[in-house]
């Protein structure tokens, strides 16, 4: 999954069949800092978002799976709107993985 900020929206007379209903939205990727990363892209839209939002975006062929059972001709699609994300240390205590590991000596 990646970032993305929905900077429009695709408006076609003459499309697929299998977009059929489908909205098409034009995403600017970001980095977790929020700075443009790469050229933007257009990606089908599963979750109702609008201009301006900030968004999870998959591509390749997961991202036909939102549609399921329905065939979407996709290669990119949202799945997400994100409310807030920090880029602040989440955890600094060690996983609870590693400490087993430390008190089994495994």
């Amino acid at each position: 999954m990646q970032l993305a900020r929905v900077i429009g929206n695709v408006v076609s007379t003459a499309k697929d069949p299998g977009l059929a209903g489908c909205t098409l939205l034009v995403l600017q990727p970001l980095s977790a800092a929020r700075e443009k990363v790469g050229a933007p892209l257009v990606a089908v839209d599963s979750v109702g978002a609008g201009a301006g939002e900030d968004v999870f975006f998959v591509r390749g062929r997961e991202a036909a799976f939102p549609f399921h059972p329905r065939v979407v001709p996709t290669d990119a699609s949202v799945t997400g709107i994100c409310d807030h994300w920090s880029t602040e240390a989440v955890a600094t205590t060690p996983s609870r993985r590693a400490s087993r590991r430390r008190s089994t000596g495994g």
